[in-house]
C-alpha cells in the first residue's frame, strides 16, 4: 500500500517559546525549528509499515514555507521514498485549510493510508485529522498506540478516557498517532545525505485549487502568568485553612 504521512513545521520544543513585544504573536527570530513531534511518531510508524513490507511506498507532504523543506529531508532521511511541499509562504493555516490542502494531495495521490501526528505542539487543536477523514471520508483511528494490519484493513487501539479501544478500519483510512505507538529513530549520517537526492516536489495552494484564507484573527498572544512559588505547612488544619480560605478550592 501507498503511506501518506503528513508533517509539521513547529518551533523545537526545547526551545522557550518568547513572545513578541507586540503581542502579535510568537517571536521566531533565530529560533530552532523541527518537526512536530507527534509526526516523527506517525513517520516512525510509516517506516515500520514498510519495514514489515504492508506499505510499499512512503510520500511525506507538508503544507507551509520554503523552510519546510528542512522538515521533509529530516523524514526522508527516516526512512520517506519522496516529499510533497505545499508552498503557502507566511500564510497563517487553519486546521481545515490545512486538512483541504492535503485532501487535494490525498486526491492526486491516491494513498490507501495517510498517517498524521494527533496534534501539532503549537496550535495544539487536534482538529486536522478528524477534518481530513470527514473530506476523503476514509475510515479513521484516532489517538492510536498500536497499529496492526488485519486481513484488508486495520486494527487500529486508540488511548480513550476510561483505557483502550481497539477499532477495525477498512482502508482507505486515516490514522493519527499518539505518544506511545513507538520510539522514533534518530536519523543516521548515511541517511541523511541519501535523503539530499530523494525526490520532492513543491505545489501550490492555487495549483491545488484550494484557496488560503483566514478563518479567525489572532487578537493577542500572552505569555502564561508566572507560577507564585510553594510553601510548606506544619499541619493538615493548616493546609485545609489555606485550601478554604486562601486558595478557595474548598
Amino acid at each position: 500500500m501507498k503511506v501518506l504521512v503528513a508533517v509539521k513545521r513547529v518551533v523545537d520544543y526545547n526551545v522557550k517559546v518568547r513572545v513578541k513585544a507586540d503581542q502579535t504573536g510568537v517571536d521566531l527570530a533565530n529560533v530552532k525549528m523541527s518537526m512536530n513531534p507527534f509526526c516523527e511518531i506517525a513517520v516512525e510508524e510509516a517506516v515500520r509499515l514498510k519495514e514489515k513490507g504492508i506499505a510499499s511506498e512512503i510520500v511525506v507532504v507538508t503544507a507551509g514555507p520554503a523552510q519546510a523543506q528542512e522538515q521533509l529531508r529530516t523524514a526522508l532521511a527516516l526512512g520517506a521514498d519522496r516529499a510533497v511541499l505545499i508552498d503557502t509562504g507566511t500564510a497563517e493555516l487553519s486546521s481545515l485549510t490545512t486538512a483541504k490542502l492535503l485532501k487535494a494531495v490525498v486526491d492526486k495521490e491516491q494513498p490507501q493510508l495517510v498517517i498524521l501526528g494527533k496534534q501539532a505542539i503549537d496550535s495544539d487543536n487536534n482538529q486536522t485529522g478528524q477534518m481530513l477523514a470527514a473530506l476523503t471520508g476514509f475510515a479513521q483511528g484516532t489517538f492510536a498506540s498500536k497499529v496492526e494490519q488485519a486481513g484488508d484493513g486495520l486494527n487500529v487501539t486508540r488511548e480513550i478516557d476510561g483505557g483502550l479501544q481497539t477499532v477495525a478500519l477498512k482502508l482507505p483510512a486515516v490514522v493519527t498517532t499518539d505518544l506511545r505507538l513507538n520510539e522514533p529513530r534518530y536519523a543516521s549520517l548515511p541517511n541523511i545525505m541519501k535523503a539530499k537526492k530523494k525526490p520532492l516536489e513543491t505545489l501550490t495552494p492555487d495549483a491545488l485549487g484550494v484557496a488560503v484564507k483566514a478563518s479567525y484573527e489572532v487578537v493577542k498572544v500572552e505569555a502564561p502568568a508566572g507560577r507564585q512559588a510553594g510553601i510548606k505547612v506544619k499541619s493538615v488544619a493548616e493546609l485545609v485553612e489555606k485550601l478554604k480560605n486562601e486558595a478557595k478550592v474548598i
